[in-house]
């Protein structure tokens, strides 16, 4: 038996039922004319794709929204926290782990936006203190495309201070020419958001909420948690369905630090796909982030977001989600000119904390997005799974190709 489950629709007015599919209320808000999927059918889409995963992993909350052909839908699930939690609403702040990667990309496409940044000089132009090491080789675009050179993973756990960090970027070496392979980690995207802020002369929290958060009208997105939110601030929960709640490090604000709710996180794809209005410079921000620069194996890599061409096969979405992607060196085949922000493709960024896990996507030309945030860790197979079921009851055209097959995705990486 799934928690108490809510529904809703961005506007109109409210009709709510019993459902007879696993005893879930469910509310729908204004139904739509003309919809492609019935408000029954999404039901039963929605709930025969979460039912098994909230079941297997004992999750204690999760916000799901779904936009199709631009009308964002909002599905409400459990509670806060195991013990003494609120009821999850589209506003309940999630930590999002690596989906933070996105914005920190969108603040450095700002800074270029405003001229205050290049992507293509080196990193050693916006950090003095780095001029005269291998920073003097490599751009700010590998950072934004994980193509600096191999950092590792997570920072040295010596590292504590600003001086310590500087003094490790000073001594990092290279282990192979930037720009023919890709490393994911946590260190280099960092460092973009380090410079980024350095670009704009402002600390990056405040950056971020002033020109990211702000510009795309974002009001429950946050590096720094305000006080009076703290009550709508989830729990997290471990594989041992212990209470947690990230640790914030050197770079962890810029690399996994943002908390975010679904009704943001809908609407931070809704520019994505110009369904909202949003200032100029956020936009070509936006656009920027979206130029594909990078071939691997597959998927094209953007600033951040990694791009798959469509119809999709399932099994090439769970190998580039996969724990092999994240940990090893992968080569890459630089686009040459860089490719323009793509429609007929989907987009996507998963996110991890200790005690969380969220999974955005979206296809621009189908005006569809995906928002999946959780208050319990659990495998990126998962979240694939979640988000291929629904594409084949929503849009069955954009799926295809091998649907079998055991791939390695568990990852706890931020």
């Amino acid at each position: 038996m799934l928690p108490p489950f809510v529904v809703i629709r961005s506007s109109a007015s409210m009709l709510c039922r019993m459902s007879m599919l696993a005893g879930v209320w469910f509310c729908l808000v204004g139904a739509a004319q003309g919809q492609t999927v019935s408000p029954e059918q999404l039901e039963a889409v929605v709930i025969e794709a979460i039912q098994p995963l909230v079941e297997k992993h004992r999750v204690p909350g999760m916000a799901l929204a779904l936009t199709i052909d631009g009308e964002p839908y909002f599905f409400n699930l459990g509670e806060t926290a195991l013990e003494g939690g609120e009821p999850v609403t589209e506003h309940t702040l999630f930590e999002i782990g690596s989906v933070s990667k996105t914005f920190t990309a969108t603040l450095a496409a700002y800074a270029e936006a405003k001229g205050a940044l290049d992507f293509s000089k080196p990193v050693s132009a916006y950090l003095p203190p780095l001029r005269g090491s291998a920073m003097d080789s490599i751009s700010v675009l590998n950072l934004a495309t994980h193509t600096a050179g191999h950092f590792p993973l997570q920072l040295p756990s010596e590292v504590h201070s600003e001086a310590q960090l500087l003094e490790y970027f000073r001594n990092w070496q290279p282990q192979y020419t930037p720009g023919s392979k890709r490393t994911y980690a946590n260190p280099g995207s960092g460092l973009l958001g380090l410079v980024a802020a350095r670009s704009l002369n402002q600390p990056f929290a405040k950056a971020m909420q002033d020109s990211v958060f702000r510009g795309l009208g974002l009001s429950d997105t946050y590096v720094e948690v305000p006080q009076e939110k703290m009550a709508h601030y989830a729990e997290g929960h471990n594989r041992n369905h212990q209470p947690v709640r990230v640790n914030i490090g050197l770079l962890g604000e810029e690399a996994y630090g943002v908390r975010s709710s679904a009704a943001d996180l809908t609407r931070f794809l809704a520019a994505q796909m110009a369904l909202v209005k949003v200032g100029p410079e956020i936009q070509r921000a936006l656009q920027a982030t979206r130029q594909g620069y990078f071939r691997t194996d597959y998927y094209v890599q953007d600033m951040v977001w990694e791009q798959y061409s469509l119809p999709l096969e399932k099994n090439r979405l769970l190998a580039g989600n996969s724990r092999k992607m994240i940990s090893e060196d992968h080569p890459v085949v630089t686009v040459i000119p860089p490719l323009s922000p793509q429609q007929n493709v989907l987009i996507n960024k998963t996110g991890s904390t200790g005690g969380f896990s969220t999974y955005v996507a979206f296809i621009p030309e189908k005006k569809f997005g995906f928002v999946l945030l959780a208050n319990k860790y659990f495998p990126n197979e998962d979240r694939i799974d979640m988000l291929y079921q629904i594409l084949q009851a929503v849009l069955p055209e954009v799926t295809g190709g091998s649907e079998t097959g055991a791939v390695d995705t568990d990852s706890g990486s931020p």
